[in-house]
């Protein structure tokens, strides 16, 4: 039994790598490489009869920056022009060097609390130099970007991505749900959105058993 449920666990990871997140395609071959290895490991060395213990969630694939970027000024209407600090800081975003965009999106928001541009690329910047996890610091950014801009959909829409790559499915549900129930239907994010839920609700049936829609 026990391998009945290792094995849809990976399934499960692979499911929500590649379709909720959208791994390229082009990787798809080293993420199931990598499912595949950490279950022959187990096999090698694990004790399936032995009590279990708390684990982190698993990684998620490596942060394409200059994916993030382009989704969230095509989310937000890409207002950048004019804001020095925010177009420097999605430079070193597109080569991935989140850390230093990051250093600088501080910076641009200290200058104007008010910019709610520059708190969500400083989310995400968080997001991706902490490997795709949700920071508290993270978390934090995307509240104030949601603070000054609440009718922009980035916010909600960036925060379910960073907590369904953490793990946390049912939370990111809620608030895509809560987004899409919102957006105009003839909004340009919402046939993405509404896949993206399809294939979340699949995950999150599959981890808990239900069967899923034909």
């Amino acid at each position: 039994m026990i391998w009945g449920l290792i094995l849809g666990l990976a399934l499960a990871a692979f499911a929500l790598a590649a379709f909720v997140l959208k791994a390229p395609r082009g990787g798809w071959e080293a993420i199931g490489a990598a499912l595949f290895a950490g279950i022959a490991g187990y096999a090698l060395q694990g004790s399936p009869g032995e009590p279990g213990s708390p684990t982190r969630a698993a990684e998620a694939p490596g942060q394409d920056g200059a994916a993030m970027v382009a989704a969230r000024q095509a989310m937000t209407g890409g207002q950048v022009q004019g804001q020095r600090l925010l177009i420097i800081a999605d430079g070193l975003a597109r080569q991935g060097q989140f850390g230093d965009a990051a250093g600088i999106l501080r910076g641009a928001v200290e200058a104007n609390p008010r910019d709610g541009e520059a708190w969500l690329a400083l989310a995400n910047a968080l997001v991706g130099h902490a490997g795709g996890t949700l920071s508290p610091a993270a978390l934090v950014a995307f509240q104030r970007a949601a603070d000054v801009a609440p009718e922009n959909p980035g916010p909600p829409f960036f925060l379910g991505l960073a907590l369904a790559q953490s793990g946390q499915l049912a939370e990111a549900r809620r608030i895509w749900g809560e987004l899409a129930a919102r957006s105009p239907k003839a909004a340009p994010w919402q046939a993405d959105l509404a896949q993206r839920l399809g294939a979340l609700d699949a995950v999150i049936a599959r981890q808990s058993g239900a069967p899923t829609a034909p």
